[in-house]
């Protein structure tokens, strides 16, 4: 089993692990909200065998993370993740998932000198149109919902059914027994609360027009996450240039709903980034060419 390693910040610890040869390129992994670094396994074994150095970190208060964190969001976990990069050594793909796509986005552009290249799975770089009264609403619904002794039970039923509709990984039930297990913990539940009633992703849609690494980016055509998945996806691919796929009976996780598609997408798009004379990712320096 991969150590587990972690990351001091100013509020506490973030967990992560890293596989693939020391040396080689680093491609860090970025699971959304209220999900583990696990949900990566389809694509850690082959960026790995592929010669990357790849890192899978645990989100603010999730997982093997510290529970001690009182911000969360876009942009803390976007510090975070510039943080990693440095410690390990730069400059890192990204590859992120809803809020971790989100976060990925932020930190492509606030260090356009860490940050290689982007993959997005399900992403989520603008909030959803909604009166302010609705949010809120909402948020107050969300602070309920999640709250004990049901928390645990709702946001995985939720994960299972609803944002994995259309095609199931094979070890989802085993994953959603881990996603459990961790949110029965009390301090695990309450950091995903304040994670959901503090979560916006406006401070990141205010930077989409500064991120110039490329990216590549994997849509499920059926995700209840957008109102409407196709538009979503070209909305992405006008607004960060990126190569973009839609793809059919696919929701929130098209990493492991559908790795036949993401697993040799990712590495046909790494294999194409620029690398320096030791092997390592080169960044874009200016406009998107």
């Amino acid at each position: 089993m991969t150590p587990i390693q972690h990351l001091q910040r100013p509020e506490g610890r973030i967990a992560y692990t890293v596989d693939g040869p020391a040396t080689g390129p680093l491609v860090v992994l970025v699971p959304g909200m209220g999900d583990l670094r696990s949900t990566w396994r389809e694509l850690i074994g082959p960026l790995a065998d592929a010669g990357h150095r790849v890192a899978a970190l645990d989100l603010r208060g999730h997982g093997d993370s510290d529970t001690s964190f009182r911000t969360h969001g876009d942009v803390v976990t976007g510090q975070d993740l510039l943080a990693l990069v440095e410690h390990l050594g730069g400059p890192a793909v990204l590859v992120g998932n809803s809020m971790g796509a989100a976060s990925s986005a932020w930190a492509a552009a606030e260090r356009p000198d860490l940050v290689a290249g982007l993959v997005l799975t399900g992403p989520l770089l603008r909030d959803p149109p909604a009166p302010g009264l609705v949010t809120a609403a909402m948020r107050g619904l969300m602070r309920a919902l999640f709250a004990r002794p049901w928390g645990a039970a709702v946001w995985t039923s939720y994960y299972r059914g609803y944002l994995n509709r259309g095609t199931k990984a094979p070890w989802l039930d085993e994953h959603v027994a881990d996603l459990r297990t961790s949110m029965r913990d009390p301090a695990h539940l309450r950091s995903f609360r304040h994670l959901t009633v503090q979560l916006t992703h406006a401070p990141v849609e205010a930077r989409v027009p500064e991120i110039v690494a490329p990216a590549v980016v994997f849509v499920g055509a059926i995700d209840p996450d957008y109102k409407d998945p196709a538009a979503e996806a070209a909305w992405l691919r006008s607004a960060i240039d990126a190569d973009v796929t839609l793809i059919p009976d696919v929701a929130h996780y098209p990493h492991h709903q559908a790795p036949e598609v993401v697993v040799p997408g990712t590495l046909a798009f790494l294999a194409d980034l620029p690398r320096d004379a030791a092997g390592r990712f080169q960044v874009r320096s200016s406009a998107r060419a």
